[in-house]
């Protein structure tokens, strides 16, 4: 009997219950093909869960989602929440924090009819994804943002070699499973004591990966890098905002963030979330981009597949991963990668895709 996987599927806010369903869809569908079991558990977070549980984030959904193997995160809209969870730690975060999901991998990678700045990207940007300048979330208690005076506000940036350490092996292994190319993106030339010691600490990893090409650059060099040269990058290590920047601008660059997928993980468990926001000004018009949270659950199988050793959850990434491509490819896309297809008539294309392929082995 194969093993059946238990994965948690979390709506969220603004197009995440139009995006969400439609990755379960599509995710559905090639686990079919592949002969993969998966058990889909939803579960309550973002506002719904406000009117229905009191918090955005109920217990009962993070006691849940301990005892499954990964899960899908839709976009929040925290911002929209009444107090006091308005300025509260947002669902995102609260999760991150809390299953302490220390590397956020998030890819950019150039494919046909995505209207890329650069045809030939392929990259992916580990992100340091519990500490740096990131106060709302980089303190074991309060935050690491104050203010003594009301004139004064003070934030504080926390680099420790433990954190930076666990982040630079899952980069060194991403790149060594690639093309063997690792940059380390800091400013230690003014920043020196907090990135310095992450670029330290990074160089000290490599002398692990003998096999893996090395080298740094400052952060306000690597975005004129990312924009005049990204095919020449491979996978890019860096703490947390940093990555956050990056990741954006590298989305862009592939195509657009609608199509920039991401996971966030720890040793034992994933969460795939995709890189942009909840787009409330186009939530349920049905014309949301789903790519990239079908490509962040894509992501997810992948991660799977590795940690328990199952190749036909590698191949469940694999067959999404085609479906989404060869969509695209055929010209059937969202408005904003210039098409006409509305959100369901795209996933009813993926999943067509997916199936005529299935049909074709």
């Amino acid at each position: 009997m194969s093993t059946t996987y238990r994965l948690g599927v979390l709506d969220g806010d603004g197009i995440g219950p139009e995006i969400v369903p439609s990755s379960v869809e599509i995710a559905t569908a090639a686990a079919a093909v592949a002969g993969t079991r998966v058990d889909w558990v939803p579960l309550p977070l973002g506002a719904a869960a406000i009117a229905t549980h009191g918090t955005p984030v109920p217990e009962e959904t993070k006691d849940a989602l301990a005892g499954l193997d990964g899960w899908y995160l839709g976009p929040h809209d925290s911002v929209s929440y009444p107090e006091p969870h308005k300025s509260a730690l947002n669902p995102s975060g609260t999760l991150r924090k809390h299953f302490q999901l220390f590397a956020n991998i998030r890819p950019a990678k150039s494919f046909p009819g995505a209207q890329a700045v650069c045809d030939s990207a392929d990259l992916v940007i580990v992100r340091e994804n519990t500490e740096g300048f990131y106060a709302d979330r980089n303190t074991f208690a309060g935050t690491g943002e104050f203010m003594p005076t009301p004139d004064t506000a003070i934030m504080m940036g926390i680099i420790t070699r433990q954190a930076t350490e666990r982040v630079a092996r899952v980069a060194f292994d991403l790149a060594r499973s690639r093309r063997k190319k690792l940059t380390i993106v800091h400013k230690a030339n003014v920043l020196k004591l907090t990135t310095g010691l992450f670029r330290t600490v990074c160089q000290d990893v490599a002398r692990d990966y003998p096999d893996v090409r090395v080298d740094d650059f400052h952060i306000d060099a690597m975005t004129v890098h990312l924009v005049r040269r990204a095919q020449d990058f491979d996978v890019i290590v860096t703490e947390n905002m940093f990555g956050d920047i990056l990741s954006d601008l590298a989305g862009e660059i592939s195509g657009s963030l609608g199509t920039a997928p991401s996971i966030n993980s720890s040793a034992t468990t994933a969460m795939a979330q995709a890189s942009h926001g909840s787009a409330p000004d186009i939530a349920g018009q049905n014309i949301a981009n789903p790519v990239a949270m079908i490509l962040s659950g894509a992501m997810l199988f992948e991660w799977l597949g590795a940690r328990h050793g199952d190749p036909a959850l590698a191949n469940t990434a694999k067959i999404i991963e085609s479906g989404v491509a060869d969509t695209i490819a055929a010209g059937i896309s969202t408005r904003d990668l210039g098409g006409s297809a509305t959100t369901t008539e795209f996933t009813a294309a993926v999943v067509k895709a997916i199936t005529a392929g299935a049909g074709q082995n």
